[in-house]
């Protein structure tokens, strides 16, 4: 990432860079919304005795896509969770091979569940979701575009290791 870093300072930022940035606020935009969502459901329930039933699924949606963004991001920026004493004690030669191999495989991951998160999509768009008018299949959207763009994260990492 210190390329980027470089890039940055020099004025340049890449479409990948932008993309990440957009994953940031979109991620950041879900959570205010799922605040608002769910002060509303609490102050139409014990306020004024009339609960919506439109805020689970909105929050449900909105909970999806703020979640798949900042993984995304996660991976692009290699924050995820990990155990990194075990890796940092490996030898470098076979440490930079399972580094590969976890983006690898981080890479497959995200293509089956962005391959899955379409497939669930349009299986469930005929379907209303309870509560509110709206497709059913709409909850699964978040998993396959946030999926897909981790896929992608993920190939810019795989690539730009195996450059070195």
């Amino acid at each position: 990432m210190e390329n980027e870093q470089e890039a940055a300072s020099n004025g340049q930022v890449s479409v990948l860079d932008r993309l990440a940035n957009a994953c940031k606020m979109v991620a950041l935009t879900g959570l205010v919304i799922i605040t608002l969502v769910q002060a509303w459901q609490v102050f139409a329930r014990y306020i004024l005795n009339n609960s919506p039933g439109w805020t689970e699924p909105v929050s449900v949606f909105f909970m999806g896509m703020t979640v798949m963004m900042a993984a995304a991001v996660g991976v692009r920026e290699g924050t995820h969770f990990s155990f990194s004493n075990i890796l940092d004690g490996m030898p470098s030669g076979l440490q930079a091979l399972v580094r590969r191999l976890l983006l690898a495989l981080t890479l497959g991951v995200a293509v089956l569940l962005a391959y899955w998160g379409m497939t669930l999509a349009l299986d469930n768009w005929d379907v209303s979701m309870a509560g509110a008018p709206i497709p059913a299949g709409i909850r699964y959207v978040p998993f396959a575009i946030g999926a897909s763009i981790m896929a992608l994260f993920a190939a810019e990492r795989l690539f730009a290791r195996t450059k070195n």
